[in-house]
């Protein structure tokens, strides 16, 4: 997959590509259905499927302080991007003045001139240009007029406790109440957090449980709680992203509450079938499959290391 990040270096490509645009983060079930309605497009006419991104994502250039949190860094989207089938990614930088663009001014400066598409696939719901005032309806529009196909995506709906339509937002939620399971089904894989492991004080190991911490990556955390996941611990970060050694494990996010009352947030994973040794410079990969209990204080490390026996084995039986 080639990665682009300027509108000239679009000169490599052929003109008639297939175009979707969007911010895609999670890569979720919703936008590896748009991915596969372009790339059959794309197929059909014998041509390359770019996919368009802005990065960071617009909130944070206009409002900072809403800006969401990253669920898919960029190493873990090139990754996914390249598994469904994108033969090019262009990574444009998000500035006021590109947001204060019109509808009409974005698509022509970004995709009309620059690509001259064959077609432009998006889902249902997609808005561009300033106050993200174009819809679908005016992209149907500027397609006539430019002699390039629109072909729209109907939202992704998936079966839960109760029928759910998937978003990036949606997920977001998901993780911070602790419903992983069901954000793994939105995702259609497990959500993976990745970071540097770091030394601890090594309390899990004085009671018999020693773990794996990871310094807070640059992308949500879920819940503070106790969850079953598979680890992939290797030496450097996009490794760490592109292979899944699956060693079951148990996580733990939250605060040493049992041996003092003020701690800074840690993210732990002891690991149930091998040694956790620390190992200097590495990189983890934390894949979350359910939730196993919430956070609370213990009396004692005894006691806490009486619920750790509990969890492990909860985590195996929910791995096996």
């Amino acid at each position: 997959m080639k990665i682009l990040h300027s509108i000239p270096e679009l000169g490599e490509l052929e003109k008639g590509c297939v175009v979707t645009i969007g911010n895609f983060d999670g890569l979720h079930v919703g936008h590896q259905e748009i991915l596969a309605v372009a790339k059959k497009l794309a197929a059909e006419r014998g041509t390359e499927l770019l996919v368009i991104t802005f990065d960071p994502h617009p909130s944070a250039v206009l409002h900072p302080e809403k800006a969401p949190e990253i669920l898919t860094p960029a190493s873990l989207k090139q990754i996914l991007l390249e598994q469904y089938g994108v033969d090019c990614w262009l990574i444009i930088n998000t500035t006021a003045e590109i947001l204060s663009l019109s509808a009409s001014e974005f698509i022509e400066r970004f995709v009309v001139k620059p690509i001259v598409p064959v077609a432009v696939v998006e889902g249902e719901d997609f808005y561009f240009g300033s106050k993200r005032t174009g819809d679908i309806n005016l992209l149907k529009q500027i397609g006539s007029q430019n002699n390039f196909e629109v072909a729209i995506v109907p939202a992704k709906k998936i079966e839960l406790d109760q029928t759910v339509r998937v978003s990036s937002t949606m997920i977001r939620f998901m993780l911070t109440s602790a419903d992983v399971a069901d954000a793994a089904a939105a995702l259609g894989r497990p959500y993976k957090l990745i970071g540097k492991i770091t030394s601890g004080k090594g309390r899990g190991r004085q009671i018999g449980y020693p773990t794996l911490n990871m310094e807070l990556p640059a992308q949500l955390i879920p819940a503070e709680g106790v969850y079953a996941g598979r680890v992939t611990v290797t030496d450097s970060y996009e490794t760490a992203c592109a292979e899944n050694k699956n060693i079951p494990a148990v996580f733990s996010i939250g605060q040493a509450r049992t041996f003092e009352d003020q701690h800074p947030l840690l993210i732990e994973a002891h690991l149930l079938t091998e040694p956790a040794e620390v190992p200097s410079g590495k990189f983890m990969a934390m894949d979350f499959i359910a939730h196993i209990r919430r956070q609370f204080k213990f009396s004692s490390p005894q006691e806490l290391a009486a619920q750790i026996t509990k969890d492990c084995q909860a985590a195996k039986d929910i791995l096996r």
